[in-house]
């Protein structure tokens, strides 16, 4: 009988109760059953802690820009949960997705009677996405890492083009290693034998452990320099900068850090080049302008301006921080923050709580990991007393409208899961 998408959504989601020990052989086993299509395709596979997602969203735009077919692998999503899986930024299809699903199924149900190990929800997730790439003759792939490196599901294939890490920081520390280093050395998993890496400025315990993977799979690594971005000019709407050669890039990202992003970004597509993809100077200019990426100081609204943030742990606090300095210095802000009780929240509060006139807490929905809106007011009130709770995003929407005048900021984050909501929200209300 064939699966409607909710049920296809639903037996992914049920997926998680064969989560136990780390190791990639469930899915490798699996996508063998399958035909092995992850060999099929070729990647630009990109694991860090925080501009994971901008860096693939301009790669893979100007890529699509160039003319090649590109696949783009990312979570968590903030739209649709379709949007994990997309070809040249069209989404997955329910259709397809509810097809490629059931043949996961069939190939679970049987490893389950053989008394073998089931895939997880990412697994069976990331083996979906591995068959409709394959289907859909993707001549390159972006693969964004969901976590960690060396046992993320992502982490089964082969033919990596290029290896790039983003900005590493402290992150789930139980799961990936207690010190920056280990971290790094996790992350760093994805570096294959026969890739280039290239990665961003990294502290100096992180680069040691990068160089280190490198240098044991005989890869060359170009490390971005943001020191080398010049001629900075910031906005809300628009932004452009020089690096090395690349005159004049104009994005449409808001946000200091997208500058960074932007470069290690350019540094990935000069490598692509190098290894004989057509990419022209002009799909590179029109690539990075058109690409989009919401949920990164995006705004969304104007009068007073509304701004989303998944601001989400310590590295992406202090950045959300440099952004308030650098756009809305002098504006008064509303903040709306809802977080993970996994995450370092206290420190993303007294990173960004000073800046505030006024803070609403939600607790995320549909998460069991939501903090409760009364813990996060509790925490914020040790640095800003002006807090107060509220039931669900929609009242906290409404009471951060009342509390905000035209020439005002609301700012919305702590948790990418419920952006979405947030936008989608906000839309609604605007027409």
């Amino acid at each position: 009988m064939n699966m409607t998408y909710e049920e296809a959504k639903a037996f992914l989601e049920n997926c998680n109760q064969y989560a136990g020990e780390f190791t990639l052989e469930p899915l490798r086993e699996l996508l063998k059953r399958l035909g092995d299509p992850q060999d099929q395709l070729r990647f630009v596979h990109i694991g860090g802690t925080n501009g994971k997602g901008s860096t693939l969203a301009f790669v893979s735009t100007v890529l699509k820009e160039a003319g090649y077919r590109v696949g783009r692998y990312i979570s968590p999503t903030i739209f649709s949960y379709r949007e994990r899986i997309q070809v040249c930024e069209q989404y997955i299809s329910r259709e397809d997705l509810v097809r490629l699903t059931e043949k996961v199924r069939a190939a679970g149900e049987q490893m389950l009677a053989e008394g073998l190990g089931h895939p997880t929800m990412f697994e069976a997730e990331t083996a979906v996405a591995f068959l409709y790439f394959a289907e859909q003759a993707c001549d390159l792939v972006v693969l964004e890492v969901g976590m960690g490196g060396r046992l993320d599901a992502t982490n089964v294939i082969q033919n990596t083009e290029v290896a790039v890490l983003s900005s590493i920081s402290m992150d789930h520390m139980g799961f990936l290693g207690e010190t920056l280093g280990e971290i790094a050395a996790n992350k760093a998993g994805i570096i294959k034998a026969g890739c280039t890496v290239v990665t961003a400025k990294q502290e100096q315990e992180a680069e040691a452990a990068i160089l280190q993977e490198a240098r044991k799979c005989g890869c060359s690594v170009v490390t971005a320099a943001p020191e080398l971005v010049s001629n900075r000019r910031r906005g809300l709407f628009g932004q452009s900068f020089d690096y090395k050669k690349h005159i004049q890039t104009e994005i449409s990202l808001a946000g200091e850090y997208q500058f960074a992003n932007a470069s290690l970004a350019l540094e990935v597509l000069d490598v692509l080049r190098e290894k004989g993809y057509q990419i022209s100077e002009e799909a590179v200019r029109s690539g990075m302008k058109k690409t989009v990426w919401s949920g990164r100081f995006t705004v969304v609204s104007e009068n007073p301006c509304f701004i989303v943030d998944g601001a989400h742990n310590r590295d992406a606090a202090a950045k959300l921080a440099q952004c308030i300095e650098n756009y809305l210095e002098g504006k008064r802000l509303i903040y709306i923050m809802g977080v993970l009780a996994d995450k370092e929240y206290e420190v993303v509060v007294q990173t960004t709580v000073p800046y505030a006139s006024e803070v609403i807490t939600v607790m995320t929905p549909d998460n069991p990991r939501a903090l409760p809106a009364e813990s996060l007011a509790k925490t914020v009130a040790a640095y800003n007393p002006h807090v107060q709770t509220s039931d669900s995003i929609e009242d906290a929407i409404e009471k951060a409208y009342e509390l905000a005048k035209e020439e005002d900021a609301i700012l919305a984050f702590g948790s990418l899961s419920h952006l979405g909501t947030i936008v989608r929200t906000v839309q609604k209300r605007r027409v």
